[in-house]
């Protein structure tokens, strides 16, 4: 009974049942293993073909868990001076009750201030499809207090699917040993509602970074502390971590909001990097979530040599 109640709960609140209640996005704890996801500025930065695939599933323990897959492409070209970039997200709540999947395309344009300094600024537009499956929903009309969800629901399903059309930007400035970004996403706060109008509020994204060398010159080890900050309608995150860089290995540790640790630990070569990761959940819901499991891939395909100077984004892998 209570699973079910979960589950309604969930939905209900996904939905937005009146101007009210608003949805919020799928986040992802490897936030630099999805760089496209977190800021379009980032479309381009690695120069060459590069293809990032992630896998997150929220909360296990609790009926109606939270799945979510992205896939992303990107490359530089030097005849558009930017980068172009490709993501696909998928995300499934209440165990594919409500289905979200989005597609954008990227741009983003780099400019050289100095030998030191460089500045990306990213354009993105997104088609996306929220659908719901009426089947597994259930009501109060339903339950007879002795044998349970027994009735037919005299409930009236809305639409099925909504679709809109969405519209994001991002900035990113870095050097060689630092890096910070900002990200609006949702510009345009479009209608998702599915049974009435519920617009999806912008989401605030800043991120900031540094590359930091331990050890003599020519060290293999790297310590990289980072900061985010996202804000979305009345929700607000703050996460503050560290990486930890040594040869191949990588490892970090993060806390967010007074809501979990993060624990992540990567491998990565010239052309592949995997990482995963796991949120261990210090709220009142520690016993209930089984916290998050969180994988991610990337390729780093090689290219053309450059013909001009082209400097990357020194930033965490994951």
């Amino acid at each position: 009974m209570l699973k079910r109640v979960v589950l309604i709960l969930t939905v209900l609140f996904s939905l937005g049942f009146s101007e009210n209640l608003f949805a919020q996005d799928p986040e992802f704890t490897q936030f630099y293993a999805n760089p496209l996801y977190l800021n379009p500025a980032f479309a381009g930065t690695a120069r060459c073909p590069r293809i990032n695939l992630n896998y997150r599933n929220q909360w296990p323990g609790i009926s109606g868990t939270y799945v979510t897959y992205s896939a992303s492409y990107d490359q530089h070209f030097d005849a558009l001076a930017g980068g172009l970039g490709l993501l696909v997200t998928n995300d499934k709540a209440g165990q594919g009750t409500l289905t979200t999947t989005n597609v954008s395309g990227i741009y983003s344009y780099q400019l050289n201030v100095n030998r030191e300094f460089s500045m990306k600024i990213g354009f993105q537009a997104t088609y996306f499809q929220k659908s719901i499956d009426w089947s597994k929903l259930t009501f109060g009309d339903m339950i007879d207090e002795r044998r349970g969800f027994v009735y037919n629901t005299n409930e009236v399903p809305g639409q099925s699917k909504k679709q809109n059309f969405d519209v994001s930007a991002g900035l990113l400035g870095y050097s060689k040993r630092y890096f910070f970004g900002f990200a609006a996403h949702h510009i345009n706060q479009p209608d998702e509602g599915l049974i009435g109008p519920s617009k999806l509020p912008m989401k605030i994204t800043g991120h900031a970074g540094a590359v930091l060398p331990v050890g003599n010159k020519g060290s293999e080890t790297f310590i990289s502390p980072n900061i985010l900050y996202q804000k979305q309608q009345d929700f607000q995150q703050l996460n503050i971590g560290v990486y930890v860089n040594k040869g191949s290995i990588v490892g970090g540790l993060w806390y967010r909001n007074q809501d979990s640790f993060i624990a992540l630990v990567g491998f990565q070569q010239h052309f592949f990097k995997f990482g995963y990761s796991y949120d261990v959940t210090v709220s009142k819901l520690t016993n209930a979530t089984a916290g998050s499991h969180e994988i991610s891939f990337s390729l780093q395909f090689e290219c053309r040599p450059k013909k001009k100077k082209f400097r990357t984004v020194s930033c965490p892998s994951f």
